[in-house]
């Protein structure tokens, strides 16, 4: 099956190559004719295989056929995100359909000036994409009018109803139509939240793409070790293994703050994306790992809802996360667009029993990796704290900081006048194996 199967015009077809796609994902093949023909949806398919366009592509095309927007500012299509970096990721990809078109769009959060969103809503916009606290915000404000809405798309669903977005998400059903397209994404949809969603859905199509299982293109890996040891652990691997773009998860913003502060003194291109950071900052970091600027991501959860990177080589969770549902949100960063990709999960004893809900979720037993880590003798505070000796081409820096002067990439040239790590944990490199 190919793109010119499905009733595009072409406007559609060129912005399809301007992506540079070739071949409908599974969840496309599936949604796109009917999202077209304006039938109501539940799709469930794993991270990273393409909900985005499946849902974004026909709709534009529906704003294309009707009416341009009002100058009362009412939108006529309503897509709703869980997080900004979703809904600014989102958008993004929508602006760039849209391009030569009169159509116009808009994200909505909160972390920014609401004058700004206010003004671009009353000078008129087709399609807002929009996290439930700033769009309640501005509804409470009269700002904007959502009776105009033809199709509401809920994203990451099974995030979104979650007993603490449910009630936004309520109040604001009570404001568009009933009269509408309505079509709820996700990656993963348990039971209990199924039944919430079909409650709002018309004669559903369910388009169900291996919801639970993790794409095949991802090798897991678990490598046990203490708690104390994971930053070196996390050390030793980016010295001695090719891991070109990482994202780290962490469980607090705190620890995904200190551990991308250590990674950068050792001289690492390393930043951290996490909730006490302003918006402003977040982007920036975002933007860094994107472009290649920071090499490493240390995040919390908020990113794996939000964060489409292509190229992430490795998924490390420096800390499990707390259920197989969030496993595959977090390791659906890699392995996409048909690239191979790498889970590494830093497992403690205390771990035993979620890598046992996560394998069953997965069907498949991950590959186990002994760790066998040296005595915790060497002490080096001097040599990290004091500034005087320099590495050659690296800078100091913090979290999210501006764009670091060029560095020197080799693993043997970060440690000068240090003993080497190699071998500490008995881990040998990728090659060869």
């Amino acid at each position: 099956m190919s793109f010119n199967d499905f009733a595009f015009n072409d406007h559609i077809v060129g912005a399809i190559q301007r992506c540079g796609f070739t071949t409908p994902t599974p969840i496309q093949q599936q949604a796109l004719g009917a999202v077209l023909a304006r039938r109501d949806m539940l799709g469930l398919a794993q991270t990273g295989t393409g909900k985005t366009a499946a849902f974004a592509l026909p709709t534009i095309q529906h704003l294309m056929e009707s009416k341009a927007a009002s100058a009362s500012g009412r939108p006529r299509a309503l897509i709703i995100a869980p997080t900004r970096e979703l809904a600014e990721q989102i958008n993004e990809f929508v602006r760039t359909v849209i391009a030569g078109t009169p159509l116009r769009s808009l994200s909505v959060y909160g972390g920014v000036g609401k004058p700004g969103q206010v003004e671009r809503i009353r000078r008129g916009v087709d399609l807002i994409v929009a996290c439930p606290g700033r769009l309640l915000d501005l509804l409470n404000d009269r700002v904007v009018d959502l009776g105009g809405i033809e199709t509401l798309i809920l994203d990451e669903a099974d995030h979104m109803f979650d007993k603490g977005f449910l009630p936004d998400i309520r109040r604001i059903l009570r404001q568009v139509p009933k009269k509408r397209q309505t079509l709820v994404f996700s990656a993963t949809m348990p039971d209990e939240i199924r039944h919430l969603a079909e409650d709002i859905l018309t004669d559903p199509l369910t388009v169900q793409i291996n919801p639970t299982r993790s794409v095949d293109a991802i090798t897991h890996r678990v490598i046990s070790v203490e708690q104390s040891r994971k930053t070196d652990l996390l050390l030793h691997l980016l010295e001695s293994e090719s891991m070109t773009s990482t994202l780290v998860f962490a469980r607090t913003k705190h620890k995904a703050k200190g551990v991308a502060q250590k990674l950068a003194q050792a001289g690492f291109r390393a930043t951290s994306l996490q909730g006490n950071l302003s918006q402003n900052r977040r982007q920036q970091a975002l933007d860094g790992f994107k472009d290649g600027t920071f090499t490493v991501l240390v995040a919390t959860d908020i990113a794996a809802r939000g964060i489409d990177v292509a190229g992430i080589s490795h998924v490390v969770n420096y800390d499990m996360p707390d259920t197989a549902e969030a496993y595959i949100h977090r390791t659906g960063r890699t392995g996409r667009a048909s690239c191979t990709g790498e889970a590494l999960n830093f497992a403690t004893s205390e771990d035993r029993r979620m890598l046992m809900t996560i394998e069953r979720s997965l069907s498949c037993r991950m590959d186990r990796r002994e760790v066998t880590l040296a005595p915790a003798t060497r002490q080096e505070p001097a040599t990290r704290q004091e500034p005087a000796a320099p590495r050659t081409g690296q800078r100091r820096q913090g979290p999210a900081a501006g764009k670091p002067a060029a560095t020197k990439p080799a693993a043997a040239t970060r440690r000068e006048g240090r003993p080497a790590r190699a071998g500490v944990f008995g881990l040998g490199s990728r090659k060869g194996r």
